[in-house]
């Protein structure tokens, strides 16, 4: 424990300038000097103290000497005044400043010995302890129990040292097998990345194949769009060709078609007939076209007749064909292909339109040719052989 003693008094001063002044590094009792020197300075702040004060005194000195050899020099220096114990308690002086200038408003011992416990409270006991033991007001008692509850928390500083030493040899273990850990893992995400780099640049190669074929693509539709412009220009009648083709393949489908449905009706026909006479009536002759109430003047003309009944075809063409013109027939798009009906249209001089029979767009496309070219055309809404002869009547009156 630390020493009771004080040391005398100064010759040149009394009791009341001992009482008021701050007492000196020397003037400590030597219990004190070990746990001043050990928690107030630093080991390798000691020793470059050491080395400076012997530099001082010896140009060119320098310690030789284990830490544990520089500190008991160094405490056994304290006890005395000299170059190395100033030195130390400038250093005390200087590290310890604001530490010094809070415990500096303590006026009894009751306080000073108030501001050592929060000081030891809070864990700052380095400064806490230099500042209380040099000051005026540290009596005997305060002094050996600072110096008591630093001896206790050496002890504890230890033992947490002990346990913070464990605690670190198992972080350095953990950080070790975490480090190898990390090292593989590394090594994977390295084998990973030249696989994907691999891939990436096989991939790349196939887009760039992919985006080259796709270039040939469009040169060679770029090649035969431009090729067939030049065949639809050396042949004009292209389109109406190939519409008449399409037409012509319909129009054989149809009669094949027709063919088979006749084949199976004369089939049938012969197994009735050979079961039982049947007697079958002649087919009513189509009614007589109405006489024209006006001379018409149609001679080697082309009237289109659009839409209708179908049975009435027939008188339709004899109606049309006693007043010396050509007759055309289109269905309006009923079972006629609607793209032959613009070929109709062009080559009639005269259109009869029967709206009761035809698809609205054969309607919209008589209308909107008629309507283009000039053409002469007549809308009737009742597909009977009478309202055609009006229409023809009518037509004949605005030609007149």
């Amino acid at each position: 424990m630390c020493d009771q003693h004080r040391p005398a008094l100064p010759a040149h001063g009394g009791a009341d300038a001992q009482a008021s002044r701050r007492r000196r590094l020397w003037e400590l009792g030597h219990a004190c000097h070990c746990p001043l020197v050990g928690v107030g300075l630093p080991l390798g702040v000691l020793r470059k103290l050491v080395d400076k004060a012997l530099a001082a005194g010896r140009p060119g000195g320098h310690v030789v000497a284990d830490d544990y050899e520089i500190h008991v020099g160094a405490v056994s220096e304290c006890g005395s005044r000299n170059r190395l114990s100033e030195t130390l308690q400038k250093e005390l002086e200087r590290r310890y400043a604001p530490v010094l200038l809070r415990f500096r408003a303590a006026k009894t011992t009751a306080q000073l010995a108030g501001l050592w416990r929060a000081a030891v409270a809070s864990g700052d006991i380095a400064g806490a302890f230099w500042a209380g033991l040099t000051h005026p007001r540290c009596e005997a008692e305060l002094e050996e129990q600072m110096c008591r509850d630093l001896h206790m928390i050496q002890h504890q500083a230890g033992a947490c040292a002990r346990v913070d030493l464990n605690k670190f040899n198992a972080a350095l273990h953990d950080n070790a097998r975490l480090a190898r850990e990390l090292d593989q893992a590394r090594h994977r995400a390295a084998a990973l990345l030249l696989d994907k780099s691999v891939e990436a640049e096989h991939y790349a190669g196939q887009l760039m194949q992919a985006r080259a074929q796709a270039v040939g693509k469009d040169s060679m539709i770029d090649s035969l769009r431009a090729e067939l412009e030049q065949l639809r220009a050396a042949l004009p009648g292209l389109e109406s060709r190939t519409r008449l083709v399409r037409r012509l393949d319909q129009m054989e489908e149809r009669e094949r078609a027709l063919r088979e449905q006749i084949a199976e009706l004369k089939l049938g026909a012969r197994h009735e007939a050979a079961r039982a006479p049947v007697v079958v009536a002649a087919p009513a002759p189509p009614p007589p076209a109405p006489p024209l109430k006006t001379a018409l003047r149609l001679h080697d003309q082309s009237v289109l007749c659009v839409g209708g009944r179908s049975g009435n075809v027939a008188t339709y063409r004899a109606l049309i064909e006693r007043v010396g013109a050509q007759f055309a027939h289109h269905d309006g798009g009923l079972e006629d292909n609607a793209n032959q009906l613009d070929a109709s249209l062009a080559a009639a001089d005269l259109v009869i339109c029967q709206t009761g029979c035809i698809s609205h767009s054969a309607y919209w496309r008589v209308k909107d040719h008629c309507k283009r070219t000039g053409k002469r055309c007549v809308f009737i809404d009742n597909p009977s052989i009478s309202s055609l002869a009006r229409g023809l009547e009518q037509a004949g009156a605005e030609t007149a």
